[in-house]
């Protein structure tokens, strides 16, 4: 997925920390000319994880509204899609038509209180 133009590159600024409810997620949409990169980040306290934003079953969005990418208990990403169910940790599909597959992660890193493409 790293070859995708439109993913924003190392250092890129996509917000800072205190943008992202604790425990929340954000998404991301970037633009090149054509193509398109779409990603999300999980926030829980200080740590942030970065996904793809591509159903590794469907190959559509997960969220199905802005930035709804968490069950209701924080605990888990979900698909909006079929209700497939990953560990926000590493991606890894615990429930539904892609388990055992994973999201696509996006290295981020937090400095300074922002979020950045790492």
């Amino acid at each position: 997925m790293s070859d995708n133009p439109a993913q924003p590159p190392p250092g890129a600024r996509l917000c800072a920390l205190a943008d992202i409810v604790d425990p929340g997620a954000k998404g991301f949409l970037f633009r090149s000319g054509e193509m398109l990169f779409l990603g999300f980040v999980v926030r829980r306290g200080e740590v942030v994880v970065g996904f793809v934003d591509r159903c590794p079953h469907t190959g559509l969005p997960l969220a199905p509204l802005p930035d709804r990418y968490l069950t209701r208990d924080a605990d888990l990403v979900i698909c909006g899609s079929h209700g497939a169910l990953f560990r926000i940790d590493d991606g890894f599909c615990v429930s539904g038509p892609c388990a055992g597959r994973s999201l696509w992660p996006w290295k981020i890193k937090v400095e300074d209180g922002a979020v950045l493409a790492a």
